[in-house]
This record gives C-alpha cells, structure tokens and sequence, in this order.
C-alpha cells in the first residue's frame, strides 16, 4: 500500500508541475509514464520474492511436520519397546516440531494475504499505466496542438493588421481619386476639343454664306441689281 502511495504522490507532483508550466508537458508525461513502469517493475519483484518467500515457508512448515510425525512414529516404537522415557522425549520433540510447524502455517497465511495485496496493488497500476499510456497520447496531441495555436497567436499579435488594412484602405482610396481625376481630365479634354471643332465648324458655315452673298452681288450674278421701288409708292407708304 505504501509503494501505490508513493507513486501517486509522484504523480500527482508531476501533474502539478505540468499545470503550473514549469515543465515541458511532453516531458512530464513522459517521464510520468517512465516512474509509473519502474514502479511497475519494483512491485513485480515485491511480488516474486513474497512468492518465495510462501514456498520456502511453506517448505518449512512441511517439513516441520512431517519431523513431528517422524518424532511420533519412533515415540510408538520406544513405546512397543518398553522404553516409557524414550518415548516421553520422542513426544517433546514432536510437540515442539509440531508448535513450529503450527507458526510456520500461520506465517503461510499472513504471506499469502500480502502476496494476493501485492498481486492487486501490480494489476490496479497495471491498469493504471494502461490508461496512462493512453492519456499521455492525447494529452501530448493537445499539448502540441496548444504550442501551435500559442505560437500563432505570437505570430498574428506582432503583425499589426489594422495599420495593414488601413494602409491598404488609404491606398485604394488614393487609387480611386486619381482614377476620378483621370476621368475628369478626359471628359474636359474632350469637350475643348469639340468646341474647338464646333466652332470651326459655325465659321465655315459664315465663310460659305458670305461668298455666296459675294457671288451674288458681283455682275453677271442672278442677284446683281436690288430691286428699285417707285418712289411714288415709297411717298405713299411713307404717308
């Protein structure tokens, strides 16, 4: 009981270090596993020798009684013999090979109950290294999994996205009061230059009108001479 003691209180240090930060999880779990399996090999040898020690036990006890029926065998025979005293001895060295036979039971029984608790205690950390190994892996994969997402916290707290995306706001805008201005420039070159063309376009129309009007006047023209109005029909408009 004090060995499962003992190595739970290594775990549950080694879980605490893993929480508080001080270590590499990856390491801590482990090296948790790793104390876990010598704890594991400590107890198979706790095991095999109290295993042992019952046979050599319950050696002893057998022979020690199998000498007590030895003692009681010859103390029958010094009896058939008429050896009264022989067979009183034979007796006291069964009864004391007896009584050591009766303690070495007792101690069969009593390593019997700590080998079936050593025997428990090695299946409940068996079991327990079984669920470790297994937790280990996953509690690895999130350790992994949280170093990445930290880093790339890291990563995105040193890029400064907001001056980026405000950069790129005043840039577009930029673009797009160049682009308007370029617009505008176009449209007012383009109206100059059909005014321009319009223009010349109303002075020729004049310069034909007033040839026309020159070819008239001229001798020979199909409008060379005004029409003259009686000046007696001019008095009576007049009047």
């Amino acid at each position: 009981m004090g060995l499962l003691d003992r190595v739970w209180r290594v775990i549950r240090a080694n879980i605490n270090t893993l929480i508080s930060g001080a270590e590499d999880p990856e390491k801590v779990l482990e090296q948790t596993v790793t104390d876990m399996q010598n704890d594991l090999v400590k107890l198979r040898q706790a095991v095999a020798q109290a295993i042992a020690t019952q046979k050599r036990t319950e050696r002893q006890c057998s022979q020690a009684q199998s000498t007590a029926d030895e003692w009681y065998r010859r103390a029958q025979l010094a009896l058939q013999k008429g050896q009264e005293n022989l067979a009183r001895e034979a007796l006291t060295r069964r009864k004391s090979y007896q009584e050591t036979a009766k303690s070495m039971k007792i101690q069969v029984e009593q390593q019997k109950q700590v080998m079936e608790k050593l025997k428990q205690n090695m299946r409940q950390l068996e079991q327990k290294i079984s669920e470790a190994k297994l937790k280990k892996n996953m509690y690895i994969a999130r350790a992994r999994s949280a170093k990445a997402s930290e880093k790339l916290n890291e990563i995105l707290g040193t890029v400064n996205t907001g001056n980026a995306l405000s950069a790129f706001e005043k840039m577009e805008e930029k673009v797009m009061q160049l682009e308007a201005k370029s617009e505008a420039i176009a449209e007012l070159g383009t109206d100059s230059l059909e005014k321009q063309f319009a223009s010349l376009e109303e002075g020729n129309d004049i310069e034909t009108e007033l040839e026309a009007m020159k070819a008239e006047m001229l001798p020979g023209g199909s409008n060379s001479q005004l029409p003259i109005q009686d000046s007696s029909n001019l008095r009576k408009t007049e009047s």
